[in-house]
């Protein structure tokens, strides 16, 4: 189900961002990758900016030289909704969502557009659900936050390593991560903006947890773990506080796949203790730093927005993500993995998600919802064929992976 506006909307897509770094990167996906029948535009307030992008994008499909260009402000609500008005899916770049991201996915909802944008910020994520749930559900909206690095690996990993156990019983998942990359200018200023807002951050998902609604006669949660040294893993481990438990645990009380009690614990995988104790300092000390205005903005001019890591560096990124999964004595094993996690493979996340949404045959759901929920198996089997890979290690599976989900 596309938004209702689908294929009579004059693009299928309109990606808004594609000067940025990350956005970029997604043009380029897009431009190599996109079927030749899909209908996109780039959307921006700079329309040098972005006959800069369309001809660099004509360098890799020269049908791109007549992509459409489109005047979009993040603080202009009249030329957002003109852009949600005419297109079936937005993909937004344009971070820190809590800065510049409300207004467009109040666009979205109101028309009942399709949304998608890279957010690990869980307060947006929860203020736009406080605020946004009930049109964008009347709307037929989807809006579905978190579809790069945060969270798919982890959203749909966990879906794949469920869809590998029976569903009659509790199931407990451990998530593990690995990986190495460098940040871009805005993926820095996103982090230091969610370590400066920890109270704001806990009162929107106050107000969220006062109206949504939980699933009947189900449970489903993140809990959090405890460092240890993991066998699964090969790894110490140690919880990892980020947005990809919460989306993990959204996912599970969308969907019965997930069984009648669902946990999931996230932690980061570290080879040596010296590097994990390293890094727990490193993690408390940039926290602390990003509570002192000043010291915020010197920390985000290290690299503006716009700026990243180089292809070569980019070349050496990689990231799994390992899922530990129990339901009574069945057990199984199952991997994520790929390469650049924060703009090779985020951008591929991010455009596929795009794409499954305006052209997969999905389940009838609006609202905001997780990739497992919105996407599911559509998606993990677009970003199979990109490259992404999603395999089982250990444990007899139970059952292959259903082309379409389940739950209310």
């Amino acid at each position: 189900m596309a938004a209702e506006s689908g294929r009579n909307a004059a693009h299928d897509i309109v990606l808004f961002g594609a000067t940025g770094f990350t956005g970029g990167l997604t043009a380029e996906y897009l431009a190599a990758h996109a079927p030749a029948d899909c209908r996109w535009a780039l959307a921006g307030r700079n329309r040098t900016k972005l006959e800069a992008v369309r001809s660099r994008l004509a360098e890799i499909n020269p049908d791109c030289e007549k992509l459409p260009l489109l005047h979009a402000d993040a603080n202009d609500s009249a030329s957002l909704r003109e852009v949600a008005g005419n297109a079936s899916v937005v993909i937004t770049t344009v971070g820190p969502y809590m800065t510049y991201g409300e207004q467009l996915v109040a666009a979205c909802a109101e028309v009942g557009t399709d949304y998608v944008d890279l957010t690990g910020e869980p307060e947006f994520a929860d203020l736009m659900y406080v605020r946004y749930q009930a049109k964008a559900v009347a709307s037929g909206a989807r809006i579905v936050h978190a579809c790069g690095f945060d969270s798919i690996p982890h959203d749909l990993g966990a879906y794949f390593t469920v869809q590998q156990l029976p569903q009659d019983r509790p199931i407990h998942v451990d998530g593990f991560l690995r990986g190495g990359g460098q940040p871009s200018g805005g993926t820095l200023a996103s982090a230091l903006d969610i370590l400066s807002r920890t109270t704001q951050t806990r009162d929107a998902a106050k107000q969220r947890k006062k109206i949504e609604p939980t699933p009947p006669g189900r449970s489903a949660k993140a809990v959090a773990g405890k460092p240890r040294r993991d066998e699964i893993a090969q790894s110490w481990v140690v919880p990892l506080p980020t947005i990809d438990p919460q989306i993990v645990a959204r996912s599970a009380r969308t969907l019965d796949v997930y069984g009648p009690d669902f946990t999931y614990s996230h932690y980061a995988a570290i080879k040596r203790l010296p590097m994990l104790a390293g890094g727990a300092v490193g993690v408390g000390a940039l926290a602390g730093l990003a509570q002192i205005g000043p010291v915020r903005e010197r920390l985000g001019s290290l690299r503006k927005p716009g700026e990243g890591p180089s292809e070569t560096q980019r070349e050496k990124s990689w990231f799994t993500v390992r899922f530990h999964g129990t339901a009574g004595d069945a057990e199984v094993v199952t991997e994520v993995s790929g390469g650049d996690p924060g703009y090779g493979e985020t951008s591929k996340m991010l455009a596929e998600s795009a794409l499954s949404l305006a052209f997969d045959d999905l389940p009838a759901r609006a609202g905001q919802l997780t990739p497992a929920a919105a996407m599911g198996n559509a998606l993990i089997e677009r970003l199979r064929r990109a490259g992404i890979r999603f395999e089982v290690l250990a444990g007899k599976p139970t059952r292959p992976p259903s082309r379409h989900l389940t739950g209310s």
